[in-house]
């Protein structure tokens, strides 16, 4: 049974950082490009990083490029995201998201991605 948790959400005032956690269980990591998604409420999911299981130059949105940094452990199954310089635009759930190296498909894309964690919430204080 494959299961991706995420942690290290939480409240943070505007400029303050956070790094979130994602560790995989039930699948081979390393096979997996992985990506970093987020919900605001009212809004649709949208991508926010991605970084490729054969390693690379990881896939950021426009909108968090200079300030977010994704990086994966293939030894300890764990994909981060290091957050600084956060806005209040940026509260919302962050769900991490696993993408089979098989199958091809778009990181952009939260369809194509094989498995979900439930989630950690990330709250940005003006």
């Amino acid at each position: 049974q494959v299961q991706l948790v995420e942690s290290g959400g939480g409240l943070v005032q505007a400029g303050g950082s956070l790094r979130l956690s994602c560790t995989a269980s039930g699948l081979t990591f390393s096979s997996y490009s992985m990506g970093w998604f987020r919900q605001a409420p009212g809004k649709e999911r949208e991508f926010v990083a991605a970084a490729s299981w054969i390693g690379g130059t990881p896939h950021y949105a426009d909108f968090v490029k200079g300030r977010f940094t994704v990086s994966r452990d293939n030894g300890k199954n764990t994909l981060y995201l290091q957050m600084n310089s956060l806005k209040p635009e940026d509260t919302a759930v962050y769900y991490c998201a696993a993408f089979d190296s098989r199958r091809s498909g778009s990181y952009y894309n939260p369809a194509d991605f094989d498995y979900w964690g439930q989630g950690t919430q990330v709250t940005v204080s003006s």
